[in-house]
């Protein structure tokens, strides 16, 4: 089996995939213009898709309160230290930025809906 895709429901679908689209550079598969305004979003390999949506028959979680190893979406970064200021300039918050022993560089982010967001440059990289 491989992933076809992962699902947050958000409060502001529309936004949010925007968002996405502009500072992440995910590429729009599917869009609804109509609730539940399901944004299916790949990634630059076009392998793996987020899918974004507001479903009021769902529960929409505090991402906010959650902590950010609880739930997180890690994106591949050459440069993370460019990648985070880029974000932090278009809303997004730092939560942490740690280089590892190894070399490796994570930084914890928050997107504007509280979604964390994981930039890595791994010292060997893991795909």
């Amino acid at each position: 089996m491989k992933f076809e895709h992962f699902a947050l429901n958000v409060n502001d679908a529309s936004a949010a995939s925007l968002w996405y689209e502009e500072n992440l550079g995910l590429k729009v598969v599917k869009k609804m213009t109509e609730s539940p305004f399901m944004t299916f979003l790949a990634d630059d390999s076009g392998t793996v898709m987020l899918e974004i949506y507001t479903n009021p028959k769902g529960e929409t979680l505090d991402f906010d309160a959650l902590h950010p190893l609880a739930v997180h979406l890690a994106l591949v970064s050459e440069d993370p230290t460019a990648d985070r200021d880029r974000l932090v300039e278009a809303g997004a918050r730092v939560i942490t930025d740690d280089v590892l022993p190894d070399g490796s560089q994570l930084v914890m982010l928050k997107d504007p809906w509280g979604v964390a967001l994981q930039l890595c440059r791994r010292a060997t990289p893991m795909i």
